[in-house]
């Protein structure tokens, strides 16, 4: 792992395959598909930013990498995608072997190109969309956990304010003499038209009578966009003076309805708005959302109270009536936003489903971040809001406009992109047939970007059988260069470019290569990025089967075993951990849609979309560290034999973390031997596993719900649910103060021994 673990320090790229399969057929064979996983704009320290515009060749594009050859005497360069032959421009006169320009340097893989003079001159927007349907209490938390969000804003971006409830209330933070509303029904739509022309835009400066409205260039004048979206510094007293006087929607709801809420109009206000006033600017809409969405567009479930609201089973068997057109609607959204490149942040807090599965297309294909707790009050709300803005534990570094672009060998196309972006619909001989995700395109719009969101990109190797002959020819090189143009969180325009080189291999000597090769961690989130894409999109998909087969295929192509005898099956070390992350992942919240509603499944798959390999395979298998007397903290088997009495358990499994404490230290806890001065030792026990927990809350974007609980408890089930079930109520003899776990799942080592059997038929 570690090698991969380099490579991945120094490009940001982790593969499942660092040999390719050079053929389709040897592809095909090797069931996890050639893929990579890549965070654009992950930052490294010593990368150097290159203060001119890059080099490209005139054929293709691409710019000029390490990988290209370069003849120093005829001052010309060939492109290692297309063979073009290029010129140096006059200005690299003086380039030669020992005078190297930055971007043939070998260690600059990674590099990134700053043009001066294409700053952008509109600040950061940000437009706040508030729910104003929830109780009294959650909106005590939501009021004091926006006005502190207010407060933190760089002084000098744009600030807009929309409440909604029954109706949508567009704030005119301009007018500061008495506070200034317009208003809109919250049950229709209102197109981009009606809106200017109900909010007196053109009352100055008529309307073009041809042409896009769109900001002051274009038949706006900037008094009429300065009445909405105003400099956080000109306009704080006015946002938190609106703020303490927000009330409670006063309409009366009945007794037997659901409260009336136009999420749908909101958001659809917010982003005409912004498309008017500021297109092609880093704006981004912050929706908080209290509850379902009852009223307009979008609506997810009607007003009365004896209509459940849709769970996986009715999406099953499609009977909820509203799911498809709320997501056509915000497809719509999506569509909209992506164009203006805007982004949707989402934080949903309700005991109730609030419509994330419907809102997941706009979310995801504008790079928006979201946040999923109970109420405003909780801390993983809370918390990650305040981390949006302010970082000193560590900056997400909000980068906007991004615009991704990849080139790579002929022989290699694109399936697409599983991840946080939009197809720009960039047709080319890079495109293949076969679409997964956002495909038949070569070119994305990545509106919102972090530093650690990461997409996955999923290739095809058209190569038909080779000759033998040409097999040890010297071009067994498969070259990929990922572009990602973007607007740094500094204003200025940035190019980054990622140039990788993977040796391939076919032919009966290769399978050695490619297990050499084989990145178990990569392949494990790849998997489960592709087993989420596919339960989406495919009728009657069976998850589990779909995995066992791609497993059995695995172990069967690259174990070592004599045909029929399981007890000779055995896989190489590259290989040897894939079946549990396999196992781990038939479990996890991704397959198992079972206890979880639509809104958690579509939370839990937006969040392993744009996560990092690291952070995604502690999604899929949680790590489990064990506290006692007898050692220092270690890493524990994720299994129901790690419980002991006298242990503190310490499990991450990304969304929770659980601290779990055995039932004799819970005794000790609860008669108080921690606050002795004799039992100090108790203490650092107890405090150890509470230090290592918020050293990972801090690290982490959304900040994680923390579960303490004690053997026995109620709150054991977060830990339970995750453990191997290697003890269960009907197994014999268990060990005395640990667990048993009540399921009729298989164990780790009877799915072992089940696949060990089919492997080798």
């Amino acid at each position: 792992m570690a090698e991969f673990m380099e490579l991945e320090g120094q490009d940001g790229v982790r593969m499942a395959w660092n040999v390719v399969p050079g053929t389709k057929q040897e592809a095909s064979n090797c069931v996890v598909p050639v893929s990579a996983i890549y965070t654009p704009i992950k930052p490294f320290p010593n990368m150097p930013v290159l203060p001119y515009a890059p080099l490209r060749c005139r054929n293709c594009r691409s710019v000029l990498n390490p990988f290209s050859i370069v003849d120093f005497a005829a001052k010309i360069w060939i492109c290692p995608f297309c063979f073009q032959r290029n010129h140096f421009p006059p200005h690299y006169a003086s380039i030669s072997d020992e005078n190297l320009p930055a971007e043939l340097f070998p260690q600059y893989t990674t590099i990134e190109y700053q043009s001066p003079g294409e700053a952008s001159s509109v600040p950061p927007v940000f437009m706040f969309v508030v729910d104003t349907n929830i109780i009294e209490e959650e909106m005590t938390f939501l009021k004091s956990a926006l006005s502190q969000a207010i407060g933190l804003l760089p002084d000098n971006s744009l600030v807009g304010l929309i409440t909604f409830g029954t109706l949508v209330h567009v704030h005119e933070l301009g007018f500061g003499t008495i506070p200034k509303t317009y208003v809109f029904k919250g049950s229709k739509d209102v197109s981009k038209d009606q809106l200017l022309e109900q909010m007196n835009f053109f009352l100055i400066k008529p309307k073009p009578p041809t042409g896009v409205v769109a900001g002051a260039r274009d038949g706006l004048s900037s008094e009429s966009i300065a009445r909405f979206l105003l400099p956080a510094s000109d306009c704080e007293f006015t946002l938190n003076s609106i703020l303490e006087e927000l009330q409670k929607d006063p309409w009366p709801v009945p007794a037997d309805q659901r409260a009336s809420r136009c999420t749908g109009t909101a958001l659809s206000v917010a982003a005409s708005l912004l498309g008017a006033c500021v297109p092609g600017s880093g704006a981004r809409i912050l929706a908080f959302v209290g509850g379902p969405s009852t009223d307009g567009p979008g609506a997810i479930v009607s007003k009365n109270l004896s209509e459940p609201i849709r769970s996986h089973k009715d999406l099953d068997k499609d009977s909820a009536p509203n799911y498809h057109k709320a997501v056509k609607f915000y497809e719509g959204l999506a569509k909209q936003l992506v164009h203006q490149g805007h982004v949707l942040d989402l934080f949903a807090c309700a005991l109730d489903q609030v419509g994330v599965a419907e809102l997941k297309v706009a979310v995801e294909r504008t790079g928006g971040l979201v946040v999923l707790a109970e109420s405003f009050g909780h801390s993983v709300f809370k918390d990650s809001l305040r981390r949006v803005f302010r970082s000193e534990d560590k900056e997400l570094g909000l980068s906007s406009n991004g615009i991704f672009e990849i080139n790579c060998s002929k022989d290699i196309k694109v399936q697409g992109i599983l991840g946080p972006c939009a197809s720009l619909e960039k047709k080319g001989p890079l495109c293949s047939d076969t679409i997964v995700g956002q495909g038949s395109t070569s070119a994305w719009k990545m509106c919102g970007l972090d530093q650690a969101t990461s997409i996955c990109l999923i290739f095809e190797i058209v190569k038909k059988e080779i000759p033998d002959a040409t097999l040890q020819s010297s071009n067994n090189q498969f070259y990929f260069q990922f572009l990602t143009y973007y607007q740094h969180s500094t204003g200025e325009m940035r190019l980054r470019v990622t140039s990788l080189s993977r040796r391939c291999v076919a032919g009966p000597g290769s399978v050695q290569d490619l297990i050499a090769g084989f990145d178990q961690e990569a392949a494990a989130v790849v998997m489960a990025r592709l087993v989420s894409f596919k339960m989406e999109i495919e009728a009657e998909f069976d998850p589990i089967r779909w995995l066992d087969k791609a497993l059995i295929h695995i172990c069967s192509r690259f174990g070592d075993y004599q045909k029929d005898s399981p007890s000779t099956f055995s896989l190489s070390p590259r290989l040897s951990i894939f079946p549990q992350f396999i196992f781990h992942l038939r479990r996890s919240q991704f397959v198992q849609v079972f206890n979880n509603s639509p809104d958690e499944t579509a939370y839990f798959r937006m969040i392993l979309n744009r996560e990092n390999v690291a952070n995604s395979v502690v999604m899929i298998q949680p790590s489990l560290i064990s506290y006692s007397f007898q050692s220092a903290p270690e890493p524990a088997l994720l299994d129901v034999a790690a419980i002991a009495a006298d242990r503190i358990l310490l499990l991450d499994s990304y969304f929770t973390i659980v601290i779990f404490h055995g039932s004799t230290i819970a005794q000790w806890r609860k008669a108080g031997y921690h606050n002795q001065p004799e039992h100090q030792a108790f203490s650092q026990l107890l405090q150890a596993p509470k230090d290592d927990a918020d050293a990972i809350i801090k690290e982490r974007f959304p900040v994680p719900r923390l579960v303490i609980c004690d053997q026995h408890g109620s709150q054991a089930r977060f830990l339970l649910a995750k453990l191997n079930p290697s003890a269960t109520y009907n197994s014999d003899g268990h060990n005395p103060g640990g667990d048993i776990i009540f399921t009729d799942d298989v164990s780790f080592e009877v799915f072992l021994d089940h696949l060990q059997r089919l492997a080798v038929q």
